[in-house]
């Protein structure tokens, strides 16, 4: 083949169209459709995204591809942008389910991406299960990283001294402990939905190296009751020094049953995660058993992204800003389409300036494909 053909098929290859989103209502702008599911051979849905930058104007988005036959189980791939989210490279594997390993084969799910702050590489970890299993309830954490801004990645096998089943969702953060970077990673586990003697629980992970882990802490439930306490997104809390986990939530017993009223709970921590408040309601947040983000927004406010309406509808994506003062705004409409829509991920590139992913679909059909935006928050004003 003449070599300017192949520099051809190359370009073409590499510099894939990214498709603008529908109409659709909301404050996040530049939406963008980074992957959609009949561009992936195999795979009946696309899931989870999570997000990172590499360097200004260069981000990262890992994802699930699910396998058919299995609830939430597939392969794990990442997307580069170079222009600020425009367009999007074809996504390289992280993670093949069809990788085997000896006898054993796995499939993955739920990755979180993160670079370290002064690091030349970026990290993902997520969920890995054996292929026999049905779901990926009862994963083990898997990682690996990239030394070239996301386009190829490298496993890594972990030492974990907390060897239980483990389901992550919401991203890594980072602290300081006399001079030393401390990390914590949200977890939960759910052992009940296979026995009816096991638990679901909610907890934090910590590693000074990120390749060695070990279990920082657990949520204690609410002082009035049991609630399945999960995918706790953890960020600075009200007060100097303080860590706040804010998780979906569900009935503890019985199978994806909203509270009621559906509401998002939180905990908080002093001593870097090491010992958490009891459980309690946030009432001004709404949670229908859906993951929702919340993190800092500028200097003095926090965000919390969600999906409304009833359990498992999960269409318009939602969202609250709180004020210097503790209180939490009125709704607003961060991206309806009509569509079904959930799992968002931001990532604050600047004070106030995000920059989010969520997996999107049909008015019928959930997780059809992965999209993006860019989602600015005005600097609080002093009351």
């Amino acid at each position: 083949m003449p070599r300017s053909i192949c520099l051809t098929v190359m370009w073409i290859s590499v510099c894939l169209p990214t498709w603008a989103a529908d109409e659709y209502q909301g404050d996040v702008k530049d939406v963008r459709v980074i992957r959609r599911v009949d561009q992936q051979p195999g795979s009946n849905l696309v899931w989870e995204p999570y997000i990172a930058q590499w360097k200004p104007k260069q981000l990262v988005v890992a994802f699930g591809a699910g396998i058919p036959g299995k609830a939430d189980m597939g392969d794990i791939l990442a997307s580069v942008s170079t222009d600020d989210g425009d367009t999007w490279s074809e996504p390289a594997y992280v993670f093949n389910h069809d990788q085997r390993f000896g006898s054993l084969q796995f499939a993955y799910a739920n990755p979180v991406v993160y670079h370290p702050p002064g690091q030349d590489v970026i990290w993902c970890f997520c969920m890995r299960c054996p292929m026999n299993y049905r779901h990926s309830e009862d994963s083990q954490l898997a990682a690996a990283y990239s030394a070239d801004g996301g386009r190829s990645w490298i496993p890594v096998e972990l030492s974990m001294n907390y060897t239980g089943p483990l389901i992550i969702v919401g991203g890594i953060h980072r602290i300081e402990e006399n001079g030393v970077p401390r990390y914590l990673l949200p977890a939960h586990r759910n052992t009940k939905r296979g026995d009816p003697l096991g638990s679901r629980d909610q907890m934090l992970l910590s590693s000074t190296s990120l390749l060695d882990w070990n279990l920082a802490g657990h949520i204690p439930q609410p002082v009035d009751g049991k609630v399945f306490l999960h995918e706790g997104n953890l960020s600075p809390g009200d007060q100097p020094g303080e860590l706040k986990l804010v998780m979906r939530t569900a009935q503890y017993e019985g199978e994806g049953k909203a509270l009621e009223p559906p509401r998002a709970f939180s905990s908080t921590s002093t001593d870097g995660g090491r010992t958490w408040t009891p459980a309690k309601q946030e009432p001004d947040l709404w949670n229908s058993v859906s993951k929702g983000y919340y993190g800092t927004a500028g200097a003095n406010q926090h965000v919390y992204v969600y999906s409304d309406g009833p359990a498992w509808s999960r269409m318009a994506l939602r969202y609250k800003l709180q004020s210097p003062d503790g209180s939490w705004s009125e709704e607003k409409t961060f991206y309806d389409s009509g569509t079904k829509n959930s799992y968002p991920t931001l990532i604050e590139v600047a004070p106030g300036d995000f920059r989010a992913v969520w997996d999107s679909g049909t008015k019928d059909r959930q997780r059809t494909n992965i999209r993006f935006g860019k989602f600015k928050v005005e600097p609080a004003t002093a009351k």
